[in-house]
């Protein structure tokens, strides 16, 4: 199996598992003398067999992503640059919509606002940041469907 299959699975257990939790919470009181809608018993059976099934598949993927060189690191350092990129770019996006707000003044005795850093600048670093997550998501989605994913 290729590591973007994998990931797929583990993106469709984590959906089951959710789903199984649900269904558990709606069976998990009735009124006296009423049926739970589900057997609480066997979604609990469900929910066993799934998180171990995920638990097995992630630590696989985990095994994957730490010994699969991309380029001069590996694909976990990959990863962890990514989720960084992803991070700053959203922390920097609230910095830009918070300083461009623009408020009315309704009379001049009404305090003035105005923004403290420049709009412009953090603009052209957000479209850079931007810029590599994008690049640096597509080269490791290309290295997961090249990528076999390791065996127990």
């Amino acid at each position: 199996m290729k590591l973007a299959e994998a990931l797929i699975l583990r993106a469709d257990i984590q959906k089951r598992i959710a789903q199984l939790e649900s269904r558990l919470t709606r069976s998990a009181k009735v009124q006296e003398g009423e049926e739970p809608p589900e057997d609480p018993q066997k979604l609990i059976e469900d929910l066993e067999n799934l998180t171990g099934e995920l638990l097995s598949l992630i630590r696989r993927i985990n095994r994957t992503n730490s010994v699969t060189p991309m380029g001069d690191r590996m694909l976990s350092d990959a990863l962890a640059e990514r989720d960084v990129l992803k991070l700053k770019y959203k922390a920097y996006n609230a910095l830009i919509n918070e300083a461009s707000q623009r408020f009315n003044r309704y009379s001049l005795s009404e305090v003035r606002m105005v923004s403290t850093v420049n709009i412009a600048d953090l603009q052209l670093l957000l479209d850079h940041l931007a810029r590599d997550h994008r690049e640096l998501d597509a080269k490791i989605q290309a290295l997961n469907w090249q990528t076999e994913l390791i065996e127990n």
